[in-house]
C-alpha cells in the first residue's frame, strides 16, 4: 500500500478508536494495538513529511476571533467563461489535451505553504480581496498541516460540505427557519466562523483544483502532472479525466451519469488545457482566463399539470407544501412531486390546481418547479394540520412565510418515539425506518403506537408509495406479525419512559414477576427497593403511567402483542448486588453485549463507567494503562480477566 494511503487509513482508524473510547466509553482495540498503530503513523508522517489536519499526532488549538482579517490577492481570481453546448466545448479544446473535472459547489480557498507548513489560507471573497481563515483551514477534515515539499507552494481548491453531513447538521437544528438551505450556504458559514472549533465540527472538506505556484519544481508542462504531484503532498484533488476532441463528449456523458451518486454538491464541470505554457500564453479577458472553461448542465425540463398540493408536516412543526403533478421523465427517472419549500415560493409562483407547470432537476438531482405557465393562484392555506387536525398558523420571518402546527402532541413531532418502539431492542420491526415512519405518520397511517400493528389497512397506498412495492409491503407485514411475539421488557423499553433503558426495564420486570398489570400500580417506593434504581428513575416511571393517555395507550398496546412468560430457569441470583464494567475485547463470548446479558440474567448490573459503586472491572488486559484501569486502581476496584469472571460466576464449564 502507498505510504500516503496508509497514513489516511491509520488516521481514520485511530480517530475512530479515540472517539469510541473517550466519547462512548468503549474500546474497539487494546492500548497495545493503539500504541503500535500510533507509532506506525508517526513514523510514516516523519518519512513522508505529510501530516493531516485530523491526525491524532496533532494537537489542534482552537481560537476565537472578533472578526476575520482581510487580504488582497496577489492576482485577481477571475470567474470562468461558461457554456452548455458540448460541441462548443469540443471546438474550444481543438487539438489540445484537456483536464476535465467536477465544478464543485462550495467556497474557493487559496492555501499557502512555506517550509512544509500551512502558513496562510484566504477565501476568494470578491476576487480581489478575501478573508484570512488560516486557523479554520487547519481544522478542515482533510487538509495537510505539513507536507513533504519545503518550498513555497500556493494552490487553490474548493471547500465543501457533503450532502450527508449537510443533512446530519440540519437534522440537529430544531427550528426550520434556522436550517441551512443548501450545502454551499452551510459551507460558507462554516469556513468563515470566528471560532474554529465550530468549523471542525462541520466536517469541511477541501479539494485542490489548481496549483498556482511551487518554487523549483518541474511539472513537465502538464496540469495533470500537477494534480498527481499534489496528491503526493497529501492533498485530495478534484476527480478528473484526461480528454481530447475524440473522447470529450463520452467523458461528459460519464460525469453526467455519475453525478446522481455523488455525496458532494457539483454544479457542472471545468476543463483546462493540460499544456500549461500554451494555456498561459493565451492570456485573459477582462473577466475570464482563456485557458479554462466551465461547462454547465443543460437543465432538462418537462411541462406537466399540477394536480395537488400535499401539505407535509415535519417533526419541527413546519408544514411544507409539496407539488404533486402528472408524472414526467427527467434525467432518466420518472418524477411526480417536488418540494415548494414554503408559502412565499408557492405564492410567488402563483400555483393553482390544474396549472401547467415546467419542472426540472436542480444539479440533475432535486426536482424543482421552474415556472408556472398559467398562474391561476387558486390554492388556499390549510387551516388545520394534516396530521393532527389542530389549527395552523402562518409565520413570517425576513419576508419568508411558513406554515406551522403548534400542537405539542402532534404525531409528526414524535417520530423518534415511534422509532424507539420499533427499534431492535424493543419490538424489532425491520422495515420501519425513521424516514418510513415519518411518511406513514404524514399520510395518517399511524396516529398512535397501536396503529403500527394495523398497517395492512393501507396496503394499496403503501404498495403504491415510492420505494415500496408488493415485496417490501409483504416483508413489512411479516415483520409486524413477528413482532407481536415479544416480552414485557421490550415493551417497557419501547415506550421511551425517561431514564428507562433496557437494563432498568429488566430489573423492573423481574421485580414485578413479569406481570404487565402490576406495571400500572407499582409505587416509587417499591421501585427504589430494587438494587440499581434510584428515586429519579422510580418517579419518572410512576409519573409516566399516571398520565391517563399514556396508560390507555399501554393497555391497548398489550392487547396487540403476545407476551412471553419469563423463563425463571434463566434468571439466577449468583451476581445479585454486584456491578460490573466491561472494557476491551472478549474471547469466551461473541461480544460484550452477550457478556452483559449473562451478567444481568444472573442478577448483576452492568454500567459504562467505573465509579465507587463498581464491584469489578472486566478487562482481559489487566495491566492496561487505560483510563478505566487507572480509575479502578485509584478507587480500589478489582480488575479481573474474562476467565476470572467466569470462575466468579461459577461457570467453569465454559473454560
Amino acid at each position: 500500500m502507498d505510504k500516503l494511503e496508509r497514513i489516511k487509513e491509520l488516521v481514520e482508524l485511530l480517530n475512530k478508536a479515540g472517539k469510541s473510547y473517550y466519547s462512548e466509553g468503549q474500546e474497539i482495540m487494546s492500548n497495545y494495538e493503539y500504541d503500535a498503530l500510533y507509532d506506525e503513523l508517526k513514523k510514516l508522517e516523519e518519512e513522508t513529511g505529510c501530516v493531516l489536519s485530523n491526525s491524532p499526532t496533532v494537537n489542534v488549538g482552537y481560537e476565537v476571533l472578533s472578526e476575520l482579517p482581510k487580504e488582497r490577492h496577489d492576482s485577481p481570481m477571475l470567474s470562468l467563461d461558461k457554456t452548455k453546448d458540448r460541441e462548443a466545448l469540443r471546438d474550444w479544446l481543438g487539438e489540445q489535451k484537456g483536464v476535465l473535472s467536477w465544478k464543485l459547489d462550495g467556497l474557493t480557498i487559496v492555501l499557502t505553504y512555506e517550509d512544509g507548513k500551512l502558513s496562510k489560507a484566504v477565501t476568494r471573497g470578491n476576487g480581489e480581496i478575501g478573508e484570512i481563515i488560516t486557523n479554520n483551514a487547519r481544522v478542515f477534515k482533510n487538509v495537510p498541516v505539513t507536507i513533504p515539499y519545503k518550498g513555497k507552494l500556493v494552490l487553490r481548491g474548493e471547500a465543501i460540505i457533503t450532502y450527508s453531513d449537510f443533512n446530519r447538521i440540519n437534522e440537529e437544528i430544531p427550528e426550520m427557519d434556522a436550517k441551512y438551505k443548501n450545502p454551499r450556504n452551510l459551507c460558507s458559514g462554516s469556513v468563515r466562523q470566528l471560532n474554529n472549533k465550530i468549523t471542525k465540527e462541520r466536517n469541511v472538506n477541501f479539494f485542490a483544483f489548481a496549483l498556482v505556484s511551487a518554487d523549483n519544481v518541474d511539472f513537465k508542462n502538464s496540469r495533470a502532472y500537477q494534480f498527481e504531484w499534489l496528491k503526493k503532498q497529501g492533498f485530495e484533488v478534484v476527480e478528473y479525466k484526461m480528454v481530447d476532441r475524440d473522447n470529450i463528449i463520452d467523458t461528459i456523458a460519464w460525469f453526467e451519469k455519475t453525478i446522481v451518486n455523488n455525496d458532494f454538491p457539483s454544479d457542472g464541470l471545468v476543463i483546462i488545457y493540460d499544456d500549461i505554457a500554451y494555456g498561459e500564453s493565451l492570456g485573459r479577458t477582462a473577466k475570464f482566463p482563456r485557458n479554462a472553461m466551465a461547462f454547465k448542465w443543460t437543465d432538462e425540463t418537462a411541462d406537466t399539470v399540477l394536480r395537488q398540493i400535499e401539505w407535509s408536516a415535519s417533526r419541527t412543526g413546519l408544514i411544507n407544501p409539496v407539488a404533486i403533478f402528472d408524472p414526467v421523465e427527467l434525467e432518466g427517472t420518472k418524477v411526480s412531486r417536488a418540494s415548494v419549500h414554503n408559502i412565499s415560493i408557492m405564492e410567488g409562483l402563483k400555483l393553482g390546481i390544474g396549472d401547467n407547470i415546467r419542472v426540472f432537476k436542480a444539479n440533475m438531482i432535486i426536482p424543482q418547479i421552474a415556472a408556472n405557465l398559467t398562474e391561476s393562484g387558486n390554492i388556499s392555506m390549510p387551516e388545520v394540520c394534516p396530521v393532527c387536525g389542530q389549527p395552523t398558523r402562518i409565520s413570517e420571518v425576513n419576508d419568508v412565510k411558513t406554515l406551522y402546527c403548534d400542537n405539542p402532541e402532534c404525531q409528526a413531532k414524535h417520530v423518534k418515539s415511534f422509532a424507539l418502539l420499533v427499534s431492535r431492542d424493543a419490538l424489532n420491526i425491520d422495515g420501519l425506518s425513521e424516514a418510513t415512519l415519518e411518511k406513514f405518520i404524514q399520510k395518517g397511517f399511524i396516529k398512535d403506537k397501536t396503529d403500527i400493528f394495523h398497517l395492512d389497512k393501507f396496503k394499496d397506498e403503501i404498495v403504491a408509495m415510492e420505494g415500496f412495492g408488493e415485496k417490501s409491503y409483504a416483508n413489512l407485514i411479516e415483520a409486524v406479525e413477528k413482532a407481536k411475539d415479544t416480552d414485557l421488557v421490550r415493551v417497557l423499553y419501547g415506550l421511551g419512559i425517561d431514564n428507562i433503558g433496557l437494563s432498568t426495564a429488566k430489573l423492573i420486570v423481574k421485580k414485578l414477576k413479569g406481570d404487565p398489570q402490576a406495571v400500572l400500580s407499582v409505587t416509587a417506593q417499591e421501585l427504589t427497593d430494587i438494587n440499581g434504581i434510584g428515586e429519579v428513575i422510580a418517579e419518572a416511571f410512576v409519573r409516566y403511567f399516571a398520565d391517563e393517555k399514556k396508560k390507555e395507550e399501554y393497555i391497548r398496546l398489550l392487547g396487540e402483542v403476545r407476551l412471553k412468560e419469563i423463563e425463571e430457569s434463566q434468571e439466577t441470583e449468583e451476581l445479585a448486588g454486584k456491578t460490573f464494567v466491561i472494557t476491551g475485547n472478549v474471547t469466551h463470548f461473541a461480544n460484550r453485549k452477550e457478556l452483559k446479558e449473562l451478567i444481568e440474567r444472573m442478577g448483576g448490573k452492568v454500567t459504562g463507567s467505573v465509579t465507587g459503586n463498581t464491584s469489578y472491572l472486566i478487562n482481559n488486559d489487566s495491566m492496561s494503562q487505560s483510563t478505566k484501569n487507572k480509575t479502578a486502581a485509584k478507587l480500589g476496584v478489582p480488575v479481573i480477566t474474562e476467565e476470572e469472571f467466569i470462575t466468579l460466576a461459577g461457570l467453569e464449564d465454559m473454560l
